[in-house]
């Protein structure tokens, strides 16, 4: 399973097309977004999934943009910023421990979680994305959620990309993106 899931998202991350179906749902998410105006407190405890009691999981196009984003991401000297990603994705400050050191993770939360704030957070996944601690927005979220996966679940049959299911650090394991002390 761990070589099929692989092979699926080094095939699907190199080809543009998926890359930018991805870019289109979640550029519809964040317009829904803007209109909603959930809260985020930015504490960071989202991301800490035991303490928060959650797990995220996404799909084998998710993990295909997250890996040819992170490759350009990490191509890019330390400290710079204000570039983009592809045509559209502003890029974050790769910040010391954030992205490449990650062999200190604990195994616990986001292994891309470095001081509290999230280390690769203009490249985050859907689930990351769509996740507000506002107690206000949990239908709007679950609508949201619902809607824009069967949209990514959708793309995945148009563009023949086989469709994997799984839980963000398993995925991040299998992929040799994060490793436990």
């Amino acid at each position: 399973m761990k070589d099929e899931i692989a092979d699926a998202v080094a095939a699907a991350a190199a080809r543009i097309e998926v890359r930018d179906a991805v870019d289109h749902v979640y550029r519809l998410l964040a317009e829904a977004i803007a209109v909603r105006k959930p809260i985020c407190t930015a504490s960071g405890r989202c991301c800490r999934f035991e303490e928060f009691g959650h797990r995220l999981y996404l799909t084998t196009m998710e993990l295909a943009k997250f890996v040819a984003d992170l490759a350009e991401v990490r191509t890019l000297p330390a400290g710079t910023s204000g570039s983009t990603i592809g045509r559209s994705l502003p890029i974050l400050a790769v910040k010391e421990n954030s992205i490449e050191k990650k062999e200190d993770w604990d195994g616990l939360g986001c292994p891309f979680q470095a001081r509290g704030l999230c280390g690769v957070h203009e490249i985050r996944p859907f689930g990351c994305r769509i996740f507000f601690c506002d107690p206000t927005s949990a239908d709007w979220q679950h609508d949201q959620y619902e809607r824009h996966h069967a949209r990514l679940r959708n793309l995945h049959d148009a563009l023949s990309v086989p469709y994997h299911y799984v839980e963000w650090r398993f995925a991040l394991k299998t992929l040799g993106l994060a490793r436990r002390k």
